[in-house]
């Protein structure tokens, strides 16, 4: 068997999405990936039609490992966003060839299945604090025991999280058009960091008022903390019990996570933009997280995601694999079938597609009872219907910039 044609798929059904779809010899069998790196999308794309897509015609698609070495070792100045997407586009596609070829679902080719589904957790938000209770009711609702709750910063313009569910999944919060032909990058502006840490406290003291201890709620800080800030934070909300607080600190600095671990017990997750296992190397050998939330997309596929795991497994953290609307359900489909068939599986982010979604990419993993469910199909389970795709052309846009009151730049 050899891989005939690598084809590039750049679309947006409401937002974009790079899909990579791997043909071979054999007629009908086809794997389908997802390279989707939010705001730089053509980079990637070009990365694949340039540079990735030759190197591998005539391959073996059945040489996964063999291939992703080749295309992460061979490029010299290796690793980085773009390329380690352009990676777990092809990584995802061999992956769904090979469950194809043999029949079975991906998850009984990792080893099979150690749980049924995948605990998931939504997301929630509100302007107010009884708009989030209300929020928070409506997804224990529908069977969710693991929800995520933002909150409004006083003074903010606008606040990240505070969408809910709906802003995850969607891209309307993104930039608006700006007159040179594109949009560009909404502003989140006047973010002060000591609001927010006055303001996240009191959020989960209303809550856990209002919901009592059993519902498992988790908070997003998005990389917006220094680590005294962090420490302080954490130190804070012992008291309401979160199942994590994630990505407390910039990715850079990942020797300041000692600080906030001596500083508390409130369980740390981080990852989200991390692209190898050697990032990861660090916390895991000093125990300084709990959950590895790395996006499987973005850090060279399934191949990676499974050493990371099993990287992890001996120092007790577990994972909980970045899964938004902004990778394609190609990525969410292969988040589950690692989740199932690993040990150390923690929690698995989810979002509900619109259904303009489901229409270029049917397939999506299936959601009921608060967990993620795999696909029994062989492979991974998910397809791209490309004349749906020529519908929705790429549309240039960005994420969000934050600044502080003065002006300055922050984290987003």
């Amino acid at each position: 068997m050899k891989i005939t044609d690598v084809r590039v798929i750049v679309t947006c059904p409401g937002r974009n999405y790079v899909a990579v779809k791997i043909l071979t010899d054999e007629p009908g069998l086809y794997g389908v990936g997802d390279a989707t790196l939010n705001g730089r999308e053509l980079a990637v794309a070009a990365a694949l039609q340039e540079h990735l897509a030759p190197l591998l015609i005539g391959r073996d698609p059945d040489q996964i490992e063999d291939i992703w070495q080749m295309l992460f070792r061979g490029t010299y100045w290796r690793g980085g966003p773009v390329l380690m997407t352009a990676l777990a586009g092809i990584d995802i596609a061999l992956w769904d060839i090979k469950g194809k070829r043999a029949g079975l679902p991906v998850y009984s080719l990792l080893g099979g299945k150690t749980r049924d589904g995948a605990w998931a957790y939504t997301h929630c938000g509100g302007h107010t604090n009884e708009e989030l209770e209300d929020s928070v009711r409506a997804a224990m609702a529908k069977g969710f025991q693991h929800i995520r709750v933002q909150c409004p910063v006083p003074g903010a313009t606008s606040t990240y999280g505070m969408g809910g569910a709906a802003e995850a999944a969607s891209a309307s919060w993104l930039g608006k058009g700006s007159g040179d032909g594109g949009p560009m990058p909404h502003v989140e502006g006047n973010w002060e960091p000591a609001s927010y840490l006055r303001v996240v406290p009191k959020m989960f003291a209303y809550l856990r008022d209002k919901l009592g201890d059993e519902l498992n709620l988790l908070h997003d800080v998005h990389e917006r903390l220094n680590p005294v800030q962090a420490a302080r934070l954490a130190k804070e909300l012992e008291p309401y019990h979160l199942f994590f607080l994630e990505d407390a600190l910039r990715p850079e600095h990942k020797e300041s996570f000692r600080l906030v671990r001596n500083a508390s017990t409130t369980p740390l997750a981080m990852g989200e933009l991390f692209h190898t296992k050697y990032e990861c190397l660090p916390l895991f050998t000093e125990q300084l997280i709990d959950f590895i939330r790395c996006d499987i997309g973005h850090i060279g596929g399934i191949t990676e995601a499974k050493k990371i795991a099993i990287l992890a497994e001996p120092y007790q953290i577990q994972t909980a694999w970045h899964g938004p609307g902004d990778i394609s359900p190609a990525t969410h489909c292969a988040n589950v079938h690692v989740d199932v068939s690993i040990p150390n599986f923690g929690v698995q982010e989810m979002v509900y597609f619109p259904e303009i979604v489901h229409e270029v990419f049917p397939g999506a993993p299936e959601c009921r009872d608060g967990k993620l469910w795999p696909s029994e199909a062989p492979g991974l389970g998910c397809d791209i219907n490309e004349e749906a795709a020529k519908k929705y052309p790429y549309q240039r846009n960005y994420l969000p910039v934050c600044r502080r009151a003065d002006g300055s730049v922050h984290d987003w």
